[in-house]
This record gives C-alpha cells, structure tokens and sequence, in this order.
C-alpha cells in the first residue's frame, strides 16, 4: 500500500487547510455562541468545488474519491466540529444516496444542486423512540393517489432547517420487517406538512443545527421514491458504510485541532523557569495524543482505500468510526488538561473540541454499536 498522497490530494487539500485558516478559525468560537449556521461558509466551499467531492462530474461534483473526501472532512473539523458535521451529512447522507440509487431525473433534479452547492442536503433517520434499533420506526407512507402520504416524527435530523432536500425514510409495508422500509426524497420548502418542530440546544456542535421534523400528511409524487420500494433499510446500510468514514475523518480532525492547540499552548507556557512541554508529564501527555490521532488517520485512509476499491468496507468503516471518534474525545480531554485553568475557558478552543467529540460517539451509531458491526464481522 502506497502511503503517500496523490499529489492532487494534497492539493486540494491544502487549499481546503487554507481557506480554513483564513476564514472558518477566526469565527468559529462565535458561530458556536450564536449557534448560527455559516451560510457564507459552505457558499465558499461550494466556490471551492468541494461541496460534491466524491460525486460524478456528470452531477455537478468534483469526481473524487472517498479518500479526497475523507481528507477534506478532516480538515473542516480541525477547525469547526459543527461546520464538518454539517458538511458530512450534506455529502456522505444527502447527496450521495442519491447518486447511489436515484434515477437519472432524480439526480438531475436533486442531486445536482447538493453537488455544486446551491443547495444542503439532509437524511432523516432517527426518530423518537428509535435510536439504535433504527428499524424500528414509527413513520409511514401509505399510497395516496398518484404517490405517498407521510406521517411520522423524525429526530436529531442534520441540517434539517437549512436542507433543500431531506431523505426520509418510511414504512411502506409494516409486515415486511426492514424490506418494507422505503426512502423519499422531500423538498422542506415546498411540500406541506413538512414541519421543523425543534431545534435542539447542545452540548456542543451547535452551529450545525440537530433538528426535530414533524411529517403531517405530506403528500409526495411517486417520483420521489429512491429506488424500489423496500430498498430503503438496504440503502441505510450502505449509506452509514460510507458515513462512518466521514465521521471517522471528522474525529481525527477534531482531535488534531485540539492536538495542535495543547502543543502550542505547552510549548509557550512556562513554569518553574521552563516551558512545560519540558515536564515529563506533559511531554507523555502530548506523545500520546500523537499516538492516538495517527492511529485513527491510518485506520480512516484504510476504510476510504477500501471504499475506493469496492472491497467490502463495513467492519473497516466501524473500527475507525470507534477508534477515531473515542481518540477524539480522549485527545479533546487531555488538550484541556494540558491548558490547565484556561483550557476550561472559552478563550481557548480545547473547551469547544471537547464538547464537540462527545457526539462523535454517538452519531451514526453509537461505540457500542460499532463494536456489535464489528463483532458480527469477525464471527461473534
């Protein structure tokens, strides 16, 4: 396996590092505070042609791979956990699904717009009383005239008031178990009872919105269904493959900013006549932050090579998404220790990457699911 970089991903993802120092890093702490959505930013990154990277050029979108992908992933979360996670779910569960498994019309239609950014993409999953057991949901679409009629509660919903498209998923047919869940494609702004009913205060992420969906009786043509009817548990799977990956790249990201944010910081400080990077302490601290995040990149570059390759890709994809979401919670943690005091203030960003990793644990599976995906892998 080569290690090194085409040199057209190193490009791009240079450029990508660099508008983020430019214009994401001076913001980001205030965007949290205000908990408001950057529509300026993902308009740039849409000037940038990045907002369809793994998408076909016949679509709209960059052409890359998952691995140019997963590069520019991390490079928004070294700088804005919540600006990442919305990019991610625009890419890796709005639009790309819809390349998968939509008709040519569809992608032309829907698709188009996510990839070349004049639009935001959303996925709705989770619902109420369905976290993990995600086959278990409550929302319907029953055959109505010449489509569906929709009805159900969709919760913690990415992006949900901001998306020009959201792809719901609903039973067709309650006697079928997973083959009778289906995917829609809805438009918020035009399809009525289509209602955001919360918008959820957070722990972290906050300027990426998490959202409540109410679906009242919304009515949508036949066309809008993603591929065949029953396809939809199917689509999931393989959907949350490729999303693993993303928020595989998100944590190391996050991990890094934290990273780099505590070497800096310890390099600066000084006590007892030194600079505490000196103290044995801190120095074993910060090693093993480095240990930690190049970890969680190798075991993401594997998951994105083997996606690449169309190797199966879902026990790789779960290991990293564990590695690198827990690395980011460890590596955030030990980041504000190493501040001391000023790592709990908001003056420093460690406190923000913190908050930020927990939900890395969470989203697209818990740990404890990834470790039941790999566990079934492996024959357990």
């Amino acid at each position: 396996m080569d290690f090194e970089l085409p040199a057209e991903h190193r490009m791009i993802r240079e450029t990508v590092r660099e508008f983020c120092e430019a214009e994401i890093a001076p913001i980001a702490q205030e965007i949290e505070e205000e908990a408001r959505f950057p529509e300026e930013i993902f308009s740039r990154l849409a000037d940038l042609d990045v907002m369809g990277v793994p998408i076909d050029e016949a679509y709209g979108g960059l052409g890359g791979d998952q691995l140019l992908y997963a590069l520019v992933v991390e490079e928004l979360g070294r700088v804005s956990g919540g600006i990442g996670l919305s990019y991610a779910a625009h890419v890796s569960l709005g639009a790309k699904p819809i390349e998968r498994f939509g008709t040519d019309e569809q992608r032309e239609r829907w698709l188009r717009p996510l990839a070349e950014g004049e639009g935001i993409g959303a996925w709705a999953l989770t619902e109420p009383e369905s976290g993990s057991d995600a086959a278990s949901m409550a929302t319907t679409a029953e055959p109505d005239g010449d489509g569906y009629l929709l009805n159900g509660t969709k919760q913690f919903i990415t992006n949900a008031t901001v998306a020009n498209s959201v792809l719901v998923k609903a039973v067709t047919d309650p006697e079928a178990g997973e083959d009778g869940i289906s995917t829609f494609i809805l438009d918020p702004d035009a399809d009525d009872g289509f209602e955001v009913t919360e918008v959820w205060k957070k722990m972290g992420l906050n300027c990426s919105p998490t959202c409540e969906v109410v679906l009242d009786d919304v009515h949508v043509p036949a066309d809008r269904l993603l591929g065949e009817a029953g396809d939809g548990w199917a689509q999931t799977m393989e959907t949350l493959d490729g999303g693993r990956i993303s928020i595989a790249a998100l944590s190391t990201g996050l991990a890094r900013g934290a990273y780099e944010a505590a070497s800096e910081y310890a390099g600066e400080r000084e006590q007892f006549g030194q600079p505490i990077a000196k103290f044995d302490a801190v120095r074993d601290m910060i090693v093993e932050m480095h240990r930690r995040i190049e970890r969680a990149r190798l075991l993401t570059r594997e998951a994105a090579w083997r996606c690449d390759e169309g190797k199966p890709v879902t026990r790789a994809s779960a290991l990293a998404k564990l590695d690198a979401s827990e690395a980011a919670r460890e590596v955030a943690e030990d980041a504000v220790q190493v501040l001391g005091g000023y790592g709990y203030t908001e003056e420093f960003a460690p406190q923000r990457f913190y908050r930020d990793a927990k939900l890395m644990e969470i989203g697209e599976g818990t740990s404890q699911i990834q470790r039941l995906i790999i566990g079934r892998e492996l024959g357990l």
